[in-house]
């Protein structure tokens, strides 16, 4: 009966209302624990035990919102979807789904994505896009690198800066990380003669480049002299080099076109704009040494459509401008509202066309300078008129040989190389 009187005790001593008596089976017999209040109890009253606390004392729980964020994320582990009927209804995700998000959160620690298949490092890069991981100021860089090294192209194949030199100023690093550009436009940036984008263009990442787009950039013959050092003299740097925009840059002269005839491959040139002295000598030189015929109209290459973002770092580029510009000057509610459109719908930005004044005044005084190559029609000739005609070709090959003595000449003559030019060539 001790443990009886003892569980009464605490029964009685924790609750001060009636529940009635209260009874206990133990060995198949009832034994009465607690009467009620109509019934006599023996049991002396006791007092209430001693409580640290009182009744109505309670404890609120703060958590820090940042963390709270992150553990959601980290427990987000469902998609939740409506029926037909307008029910609620919750499945649990992927573990594909999951491992990326977790590597995309992380995507900075990766070492090297060297063999990855294409078809998942576009995924992760588009989870890690979405995450705007690549915006960040160290750890962006970095990821950036990891997916260039290995893709090339593939991250990006054409960029388009036109008229954007704040974006070139506060994401030089991460744009000097692209490899493999095919097209690039720089248009209306002033980036002089000594900036150091132009000095990567002259680099082994960008040797794959075959149209530049340099229009209105302050540039002077020093500046298209240290562009093609390398391809003058090593063969190496923007040899491949198809299409080339120099229009709107007035301290170029005619010694500066010379060091353009380094360049075999080219179909198009525009040096409308230009500060030439004699342009019928330099419509002849360009004619005769790289086979560039004098265009009386306007040629589409120099539009400035063809040249735009294309590849998956597309939306991250325009990240990039969307930063710069907020950190610059508020927009208005329609810009905001269209670049917001822009930034989360995923939608193509609309290239703008350029105008600038520098070239109306300047090209009216040297005219249209835009130089195409021809197609050579391949035409079958009669068997009678092969013997006319081996005459011609053998004429045809005695010049191209004394040519090829002459060019090879005044490079032996015009080989010496300034200090600088010897600097960028010992980079390599």
């Amino acid at each position: 009966q001790n443990w009886t009187r003892g569980m009464s005790y605490c029964l009685h001593s924790e609750s001060y209302l009636d529940t009635g008596p209260i009874y206990v089976r133990e060995n198949g017999k009832l034994h009465l624990v607690k009467q009620g209040a109509g019934s006599i109890q023996n049991v002396t009253p006791k007092t209430r035990p001693f409580r640290l606390f009182s009744r109505g004392f309670s404890v609120e729980l703060c958590m820090n919102r940042e963390d709270d964020r992150a553990r959601r994320q980290r427990t987000d582990h469902f998609i939740f979807t409506y029926t037909k009927e307008g029910n609620l209804r919750y499945s649990a995700k992927s573990l594909f789904s999951l491992v990326l998000g977790y590597i995309s959160d992380n995507v900075d620690h990766i070492d090297s994505l060297i063999g990855f298949p294409e078809q998942i490092a576009e995924k992760l890069f588009s989870a890690a896009e979405a995450r705007q991981k690549f915006t960040e100021p160290v750890t962006g860089l970095r990821a950036l690198q990891k997916f260039t090294e290995a893709y090339g192209s593939l991250v990006l194949c054409s960029l388009c800066l036109r008229n954007r030199y704040l974006v070139i100023s506060e994401k030089l690093e991460e744009i000097k990380s692209f490899r493999e550009l095919t097209c690039l436009d720089l248009s209306c940036c002033k980036l002089g003669d000594e900036h150091e984008l132009l000095e990567h263009l002259t680099k082994e990442p960008l040797s794959s480049v075959k149209q530049l787009l340099l229009k209105d950039n302050s540039l002077s013959d020093a500046g298209l002299r240290r562009m093609t050092a390398p391809v003058r003299v090593l063969k190496k740097g923007l040899e491949n080099l198809l299409v080339l925009d120099l229009s709107c840059n007035p301290k170029i002269t005619d010694v500066g076109i010379g060091y353009l005839l380094s360049f075999k491959k080219l179909n198009c040139l525009d040096i409308s704009g230009t500060g030439l002295k004699d342009v019928n000598a330099v419509i002849k030189r360009i004619q005769t040494q790289i086979g560039l015929v004098h265009s009386k109209v306007p040629l589409k290459e120099f539009d400035h459509s063809n040249c735009k973002t294309e590849g998956w770092a597309e939306q991250t580029v325009l990240q990039w401008e969307q930063s710069v510009m907020e950190a610059i000057k508020p927009q208005d509610d329609l810009r905001s509202r269209t670049a917001t459109l822009r930034f989360y719908g995923k939608t193509h930005r609309l290239e703008e066309v350029v105008k600038c004044k520098l070239v109306e005044a300047e090209t009216k005084i040297s005219g249209n300078l835009q130089f195409y190559k021809e197609k050579v029609p391949n035409c079958h000739l009669p068997l009678k008129k092969e013997v006319a005609g081996s005459h011609k070709l053998n004429n045809n090959k005695k010049r191209a040989l004394a040519e090829q003595e002459r060019e090879r000449t005044s490079k032996q003559k015009h080989l010496c190389l300034t200090v600088e030019d010897w600097d960028l060539l010992n980079t390599y």
